[in-house]
């Protein structure tokens, strides 16, 4: 195995083969005067030296730090991508920590590669049943189109401290979009119920309810609250049918 120099060791030997005006066996004896205490180069070590720094701008001893290092380099990107490969929606400072790497390398390797974190697009969970409801619904309208204008469209939703997902937080890194969805629901325990409505582009201002619309209250709401909601509608509208989504 050859011997591997320090970069001081190296630049001495390019003075003593400068000194000596590039006679390696010259070299040799001249160094081993000037530092007896130290491994002594044979003149091949002064030939590569030179050309090493000749050819490639860097010392013997660089050249295999340099090498060592890209090849460091590729075995942490190919941990990367198989990270990310394995589990898609891990996080930059998890896979950060668990490598060992910087999140900017961790972010240049991803982008470098092209994937980018694409956020998935929250949707209304739905039952296996709730396409077929839909489906029949869409036919019934699509022959009564002339009920149209007099459905009053309305729903009623329950607004929670934490019963929001924050899509931000979560990711899938791919290179192409994933179209990936996150099925939500909101907790048990409400916080504030709302009510609102809206008949042939006519919004119903929205209604704070007082408690869960349960089948008795909803009855009640419509019996005795939705009149005073229908007061400022035009009077061709008054006869209209109630769709809650």
């Amino acid at each position: 195995m050859p011997h591997i120099f320090t970069n001081a060791e190296y630049a001495d030997m390019m003075y003593v083969y400068g000194f000596c005006d590039g006679s390696a066996i010259a070299a040799v004896e001249e160094y081993r005067r000037w530092f007896p205490m130290r491994r002594i180069p044979d003149r091949r070590a002064f030939y590569k030296v030179f050309n090493t720094l000749r050819e490639c701008g860097t010392l013997p001893g660089a050249r295999v730090s340099s090498e060592r290092a890209r090849k460091q380099n590729m075995e942490e990107q190919e941990n990367i991508l198989h990270m990310v490969q394995c589990s898609p929606t891990t996080s930059t400072p998890r896979l950060s920590a668990r490598i060992g790497v910087s999140r900017t390398h961790v972010w240049r390797t991803l982008h470098e590669d092209g994937l980018y974190p694409f956020h998935p697009q929250p949707v209304q969970i739905l039952h296996p049943w709730d396409s077929a409801i839909r489906l029949e619904f869409c036919h019934w309208l699509h022959i009564n189109h002339q009920l149209l204008p007099l459905i009053l469209f309305n729903d009623e939703d329950t607004f929670t401290r934490n019963g929001i997902n924050n899509t931000r937080n979560s990711h899938r890194w791919s290179y192409e979009i994933p179209h990936g969805t996150l099925e939500t629901h909101f907790q048990r325990h409400f916080s504030i119920n709302m009510w609102c409505s809206m008949i042939d582009g006519m919004l119903i201002c929205p209604v704070i309810l007082d408690d869960h619309m349960t089948r008795q209250n909803y009855l009640d709401f419509l019996q005795n609250e939705l009149p005073k909601q229908l007061e400022d509608v035009p009077f061709g509208y008054t006869d209209c049918y109630v769709l809650s989504a």
